[in-house]
């Protein structure tokens, strides 16, 4: 079984427990998400990973095509807004990351740190994250400034990063 089945399966992007975090991050940056497309989008946004044999690579980036093309049922305005979720697609394209990209960030930081690195170590996930981290792919001061070497100094590297990423962001998100 691939990463990506694994990790929508089990993983950091598990069918039933990612939405539900990204629904938390989106009711502590927005409120209460109320239009029910939102719900969809929570649910449906990182279901390009199945069958991807990684995450972060050149076919686990393409990852938010699925994802957008569901939520195209409701407009293009809907498809950008989740295949802007990823920020390599947002560079890609010259826009704006979507709101979605900071709750979806932010949903790391709103679980067990126990509970992340227990599901990510068991489908292969976090050892790819932490290679690509070591080897530079998510460059930035804090990752410099911190040791990354134990699942423990990778996550609260990670969500250090994210949490100030998210604080100097989110309100910039397009809808």
């Amino acid at each position: 079984m691939k990463v990506g089945t694994k990790s929508l399966l089990f993983g950091a992007h598990n069918i039933f427990i990612h939405p539900f975090l990204v629904f938390i991050a989106w009711w502590r940056l927005y409120g209460f998400p109320a239009d029910p497309r939102l719900w969809v989008a929570f649910i449906v946004h990182d279901w390009g990973y199945l069958g991807k044999p990684n995450m972060d690579g050149p076919e686990g980036e393409t990852h938010v095509e699925l994802g957008a093309r569901i939520m195209r049922i409701f407009g293009r305005r809907w498809e950008e807004f989740t295949r802007h979720h990823f920020r390599f697609h947002s560079r890609r394209d010259g826009a704006r990351p979507s709101r979605l990209c900071y709750a979806d960030k932010l949903a790391l930081c709103c679980e067990w740190e126990w509970f992340y690195l227990f599901r990510t170590r068991i489908t292969g996930e976090l050892g790819e994250y932490m290679a690509l981290s070591a080897n530079g792919k998510y460059s930035c001061k804090e990752y410099m400034n911190r040791s990354i070497e134990t699942p423990q100094s990778w996550y609260k590297a990670v969500k250090s990063f994210t949490l100030r990423y998210v604080a100097q962001n989110y309100r910039y998100g397009h809808r």
